[in-house]
Order: C-alpha cells, then structure tokens, then sequence
C-alpha cells in the first residue's frame, strides 16, 4: 500500500512539475513618466508660521527646501510662490494670489548627503504685506497669509498642491505640502 501511494505522489509531482507556467515581463520603471517635489527637509514636521504684527520685518517664513526630481534633480528649474491674504476678522478683505518670487535652481546648493539640490527660503512677514498692497491697519491677529509653491521643471512641466497626491502632500516621509502659512499674532 506504501509503494501505491508513493508512485501516486511521483506521478502527481511529476505532472503538475510538467506544467508550462508563464513569464511575467519586469516592468519598465524608467518608461514610466516621471515629475518632481519640493520636500521640505526644516522645520520637520510642517507646521503653521507666525509673523508679528509689531514687528513683520523682523519675523518670517523659513524653511530648508530640497528639489527632488529624477536624475538628482536635474529636471528642476525654479520654485515659484505666490502668497495671498486670509481675513479671519471680518475686518479687511482677504486678497487674491499675487506673485511673491521665483526662485531658480541655480539658486539652489547640491546637498553632499542625499545628492538632491537645497536651498533656505526665506520670506519676511513685511514681504507679503507689500506685495499684497496691505497697510498696518489692515492686519488683526488671528489673520493669516498663505504662501503657496509651484515646482517647474525643465520639461515644461510643473506640480503643486492641486496637481499632486495626498502621499505627497501630506505624508511625512515626502513632507511637500506646497503650501505654508503665516499666523499674524500682536
């Protein structure tokens, strides 16, 4: 009986050994098309700023920006921002996107530990007043400025916060969320 359930499991092994199975071809990860990101490196994790309204040339936006694109970054070609006013009071309006600055990728500094570019951005609470046209009377506390970015690439193409994942967004490996804001505080 041993014998007859041993040739038994031969031939099983043995016939479904014999069966053709089919080669997947690898996928071709480098056809597939291929944008950009602005991590940002610091202050990690992302968080709301604050300017002073006594002292908007005196306080800021700053943070450490790395242009992550294939090839080491080699597709980036400036980091564009434009900022708009939030009225939170009732008092002023709030204002339309205005452009803040274009920053390029000579502007930028190959980092020797991750290969990519980076460079500090800075913008000044006195900065966005001026470009939105704002007086001093004009700002309450609990107003907010909001900076938003757009990565352009060498290709023509550009991402940003309406063109781009959630992963990307708002994931904290690729801390890009394209936007910042400015609390305006006494």
């Amino acid at each position: 009986m041993k014998s007859i359930i041993k040739i038994g499991l031969l031939f099983s092994v043995l016939a479904f050994s014999s069966c053709e199975t089919e080669i997947v071809e690898k996928i071709d990860e480098f056809s597939f098309e291929q944008g950009g990101y602005m991590r940002q490196v610091t202050p990690f994790p992302v968080a709301a700023f604050t300017v002073s309204k006594a002292n908007l040339a005196g306080t800021k936006i700053e943070f450490l920006a790395e242009a992550v694109t294939p090839e080491a970054g080699a597709l980036f070609a400036s980091y564009d921002l434009v900022v708009r006013f939030v009225d939170r009071t009732g008092g002023t309006s709030s204002k339309a996107d205005v452009a803040l600055k274009s920053i390029p990728a000579s502007a930028y500094a190959k980092d020797p530990t991750t290969g990519y570019p980076r460079a500090t951005i800075t913008i000044t609470g006195k900065e966005m007043q001026d470009k939105l046209g704002l007086t001093d009377a004009d700002l309450t506390a609990t107003d907010r400025f909001e900076v938003r970015g757009t990565m352009k690439l060498t290709n023509g193409k550009s991402f940003n916060a309406a063109n781009t994942g959630a992963n990307i967004t708002g994931g904290a490996f690729y801390s890009s969320p394209f936007l910042h804001q400015a609390n305006v505080v006494n």
